[in-house]
């Protein structure tokens, strides 16, 4: 495993649709998974917004993902945050107490993203859920602050995100939003990488450093959702005792990803 992979920061972001909304992302037998991002709010429109009816499957393009998502938001604006086209991720770094920890992420650190997804078998939902990690940034990029529209070699890097989208669709969408870029190391997974009570035993800790606390009257989805509900870095090789925490960490990803 090359050495800057293990001395990078490690941050774990809570993405895309889930308990909240009436449709999950599908993950299928074979481990490979299909992303749906939540709805814009406001909903917008105009020609910089991405609706549900766009989205295209990762593994053939000519299929579209409708039969996943509630007729209802076909014509829908969807935040379509991350991008795995460009590789960015937008977030209200600076208003959003959530989100305030991604300040932190610098050149080179690695931003993954967990999400939700629903068990599909033989062309239908099963009523099983799971938490996984579906990709990564490795971050070589970022826009700061955005309180108007951005330069035109800045809109050329970043425009795609959803967070650009929504200025351009809005300028009071200028919001101070931060979109952080990946290089060309940064990946969308082909298949989910599980987000386990085992590894997350082995490799995360809570924000006061202690173990995650899986409590008899909640279920691990609850206790995974609930740890991960917040922005922030969840492995620092540069601290000690973290060196393992990482190697763990990317030695279980390697694993199940095959990225």
């Amino acid at each position: 495993m090359e050495r800057s992979k293990l001395a990078a920061k490690i941050f774990l972001v809570n993405v895309g649709s889930n308990a909240s909304h009436n449709f999950t992302s599908p993950i299928f037998r074979d481990g490979t998974f299909e992303f749906l991002p939540i709805p814009e709010t406001p909903i917008l429109g105009g020609e910089y917004v991405v609706r549900y009816r766009d989205f295209r499957s990762h593994y053939d393009p000519e299929k579209d993902l409708l039969k996943y998502i509630p007729e209802s938001l076909w014509n829908i604006s969807a935040h379509a945050d991350p991008e795995f086209d460009t590789f960015t991720y937008g977030d209200n770094c600076e208003l959003s107490p959530r989100a305030a920890s991604l300040k932190q992420i610098g050149m080179s650190d690695y931003l993954f993203f967990i999400t939700r997804l629903k068990n599909w078998d033989d062309d239908a939902a099963k009523g099983t859920y799971g938490f996984y990690m579906i990709g990564f940034l490795e971050v070589d990029a970022l826009l700061k602050d955005v309180t108007e529209m951005p330069e035109p070699h800045a809109i050329a890097r970043f425009g795609r995100n959803a967070h650009i989208r929504r200025g351009l669709s809005d300028r009071r969408l200028w919001d101070r939003f931060w979109v952080i870029s990946g290089s060309k190391l940064s990946r969308r997974f082909d298949r989910a990488v599980p987000v386990t009570r085992e590894i997350a035993n082995q490799v995360f800790f809570a924000a006061d450093g202690s173990p995650w606390r899986w409590d008899s009257g909640r279920t691990d989805l609850q206790v995974i959702g609930s740890y991960t509900r917040t922005c922030r870095c969840v492995i620092n090789p540069l601290l000690p005792g973290q060196q393992t925490r990482s190697n763990d960490f990317w030695q279980w990803v390697n694993d199940h990803s095959n990225f």
